[in-house]
């Protein structure tokens, strides 16, 4: 499950209104429904704390590596690079479907295709002289 999915799964629990979170947390009613829609994410962990605090849970449960992983994805390469690492997640995601991989196995398997993913994107850049799945 997702940032988004999760912070509206806590967020309704607790009986709060998207409004009424982001007036809690000192963010704007758009800046949580773009969460909640997975189109933005927080850059900074101290939000996921707060949020995290309102809605008691812990905030390693609402944050997680992929998440950081699509932000950095939009914040170097717009939404064709973020879109691109969304399908990989996914293409992941169900390939590993139903299986009994160890949590910590399947962390380490993640970073390591992102690891490749960024290595790809920089060949890319040097090749071809533009910026990480950016179009000319």
């Amino acid at each position: 499950m997702r940032f988004g999915e999760k912070l509206r799964k806590a967020r309704t629990e607790k009986g709060m209104t998207q409004a009424s979170l982001a007036q809690a947390a000192g963010l704007s009613t758009r800046t949580i429904i773009y969460y909640e829609q997975g189109k933005t994410y927080p850059q900074d962990r101290d939000v996921y704390r707060r949020l995290a605090g309102i809605l008691n849970v812990d905030a390693d449960y609402l944050h997680n590596e992929n998440d950081d992983f699509l932000a950095r994805a939009m914040a170097e390469g717009g939404t064709r690079t973020r879109r691109q690492a969304e399908e990989l997640l996914g293409d992941i995601n169900g390939l590993f479907a139903g299986g009994d991989m160890a949590d910590e196995d399947m962390d380490e398997f993640m970073r390591a295709v992102q690891e490749c993913f960024w290595k790809a994107k920089e060949k890319n850049r040097q090749k071809y002289g533009k910026k990480a799945g950016q179009k000319e």
